[in-house]
C-alpha cells in the first residue's frame, strides 16, 4: 500500500512527519513466525525483525523479496500491528491475481522464510494517539487503522477513537473477530439478515461528526482511489474540515 500526497478533488493531505533516514535507509532480515488466515483472500503474516527501530501506527514498510535467479521485487505495505517492543511486526495481504509479492506470500511462504523490510516510512497518515480519531476504511484499506485500533486498546488510551469499514459482506470483513464497540462494518454485496446492504452513506458519517468530542476528530481515510474520494466527500459535507482529513489510497 502506497501513501498519496495530493488529490484530484483538491482534499488536504498534511505534510509528512519526518522519519530518521538512517533507520529508514537500512535493509534488514525479517523471518516469517506466523500465518493467520483473515478472510478467503487475506492473511496476517507475523515477521520477527530483531533489530525494529518501532513504528508509529498508520506507518507503513518497503519490503524486498529476492528470487534465486536474483531478481529483486519491492512493494509498500502498511504495518498491521500496534507499536511494541517484541521486535515483531505483522503485515495483512491481499493475494492479488498475478501479484509477484502477494503471490509468493500466499502460496509459496513457509514459516522460517526470509524476506527485506526497510522502515518505518512515512508520518503524514501516522497516529500517535494524541488526539480524536475518526478511521474509514475499505477493504484491505483497514490494515494501518486497525494498527491505529490495537494502539488505542494497548494503551487504554482515553482518546475517542471510532472507526467506520466498508467489506463486500461479512467474510471479507478483515480482522472480524477482532472488531469491537468502536466499529461499525457497512457491507456493499451481502450483509448479515436485518443489516442493510450497500456502500458508504451520510447516514453512517453524518452521526459521528454530530457527536464529535470538542476538540473534534483526525480523519483518516483509506482504501482504493474511488472509495477515498467517496468517503472524503461524505466527510466534508457532514462538517469535517478539510485540513484534517488525512488519506491514503491504493490501486
Amino acid at each position: 500500500m502506497t501513501e498519496t500526497t495530493t488529490s484530484p478533488t483538491g482534499f488536504a493531505v498534511p505534510g509528512r512527519i519526518a522519519v530518521g533516514r538512517q533507520t529508514a535507509a537500512v535493509w534488514q532480515t525479517a523471518t516469517l513466525t506466523e500465518i493467520r488466515r483473515e478472510t478467503p483472500r487475506a492473511a496476517t503474516f507475523r515477521l520477527a525483525v530483531p533489530e525494529w527501530a518501532g513504528h508509529l501506527p498508520g506507518q507503513h514498510l518497503m519490503l524486498r523479496l529476492t528470487a534465486p535467479d536474483g531478481y529483486v521485487a519491492q512493494r509498500h505495505y502498511s504495518i498491521a500491528s500496534a507499536p511494541d517492543d517484541s521486535g515483531h511486526i505483522e503485515l495483512t495481504l491481499d493475494q492479488v491475481p498475478d501479484g509477484e509479492v502477494s503471490g509468493w506470500f500466499h502460496t509459496v511462504a513457509r514459516p522460517g522464510d526470509t524476506v527485506e523490510v526497510r522502515g518505518p516510512l512515512s508520518g503524514f497518515f501516522a497516529w500517535p494517539g494524541d488526539r480524536p480519531a475518526l478511521l474509514l476504511g475499505a477493504g484491505s484499506g483497514v490494515v494501518p487503522l486497525m494498527s491505529m485500533v490495537r494502539h488505542h486498546r494497548a494503551r487504554g488510551l482515553a482518546v475517542p477513537l471510532r472507526m467506520l469499514v466498508s467489506a463486500r459482506s461479512p467474510e471479507d470483513l478483515i480482522y472480524a473477530a477482532e472488531l469491537g464497540a468502536e466499529t461499525t462494518p457497512v457491507f456493499t454485496r451481502s450483509a448479515p439478515p436485518g443489516v442493510p446492504v450497500g456502500r458508504m452513506t451520510a447516514a453512517h458519517v453524518a452521526p459521528l461528526l454530530a457527536e464529535q468530542p470538542a476538540s473534534g476528530w483526525e480523519a483518516y481515510v483509506c482504501g482504493t482511489n474511488a472509495f477515498a474520494e467517496h468517503a472524503s466527500r461524505l466527510l466534508v459535507a457532514a462538517g469535517q474540515p478539510v485540513e484534517r482529513i488525512r488519506i491514503e489510497r491504493f490501486g
